[in-house]
């Protein structure tokens, strides 16, 4: 629809230029900005495509500067009654559907966002987890890796393994790509969890981005793999692989040593 307005009214534009009228070229002109609105609009809501993995391959990323769960997230007074009706009805299933069909729908987007964000911050994953339904259904929801980084990263923290499966085939199904520091925050987040093996699976979905590699995120993974000697080999390996000449700071043979000896300590 919004190619065949914008050939009608490339076509209308010369015939309004060909008469010297006022109005006439007052009209042009408004015609002109609105062609450049709408070529700005569907470029601004174009979507990416392709991608296969863990998490997706190549897909939609996002621009920190135009994506809203980067900005600042201040509940409002609409806000905050819905965040407290939420939190009393959630041990009451029924009630709590039908008063998020019935109230949490009609939120502005701002206030969906920001009660989505505090339940985070409370870690309230339950809570999470049926807004991050909502808002998937909502008209003007568009994939985001920050809507996704910030689901992950809550539930890595609280060692909800069975979510976080559900969120990435959600991600991988809207073809989202991560760039590589977000990458990188993700996968020391859930070993900063105590959950390594899910960080792994993402580290290789990492490894397999098109993405340039950058030195940073991989120095953030190894330094929060220092409990996981093994794991942090491999990683090691291949940031020597593909930084050919960096130096990696390695810690003391006997940091785990320590690191045992006064966990049995504390424990006696």
């Amino acid at each position: 629809m919004f190619i065949i307005f914008s050939h009608h009214l490339r076509t209308l534009i010369p015939n309004f230029l060909s008469t010297s009228s006022p109005k006439t070229l007052t009209l042009t002109l408004t015609l002109n900005h609105s062609l450049r609105f709408l070529s700005s609009y569907r470029r601004s809501n174009r979507r990416g495509v392709g991608g296969a993995g863990w998490g997706g391959g190549v897909g939609v990323a996002s621009s920190p500067s135009l994506s809203i769960w980067r900005r600042k997230k201040e509940l409002g007074k609409e806000g905050l009654i819905v965040a407290k009706e939420l939190k009393r009805l959630q041990s009451s299933p029924q009630r709590l559907d039908g008063y998020i069909r019935g109230s949490v729908s009609r939120l502005l987007k701002s206030d969906l966002v920001a009660v989505l964000a505090e339940f985070q911050r409370q870690d309230q994953v339950f809570l999470c987890m049926k807004l991050y339904e909502v808002m998937r259904k909502e008209i003007w929801y568009r994939p985001d890796m920050f809507f996704y980084r910030d689901m992950l990263m809550m539930l890595a923290k609280n060692k909800m393994v069975d979510e976080v499966k559900r969120v990435w085939a959600d991600l991988k199904g809207e073809e989202v790509l991560f760039d590589q520091h977000t990458f990188g925050d993700i996968v020391r987040a859930f070993l900063d969890s105590g959950l390594p093996k899910e960080a792994m699976k993402i580290y290789d979905e990492m490894r397999q981005s098109p993405d340039p590699p950058l030195s940073l995120p991989y120095r953030v993974i190894l330094k929060g793999l220092v409990p996981y000697p093994e794991l942090r080999e491999k990683v090691k390996d291949d940031f020597l692989e593909l930084f050919p000449g960096i130096i990696v700071y390695d810690p003391p043979e006997d940091l785990f040593e320590d690191q045992h000896w006064k966990t049995e300590s504390e424990d006696d």
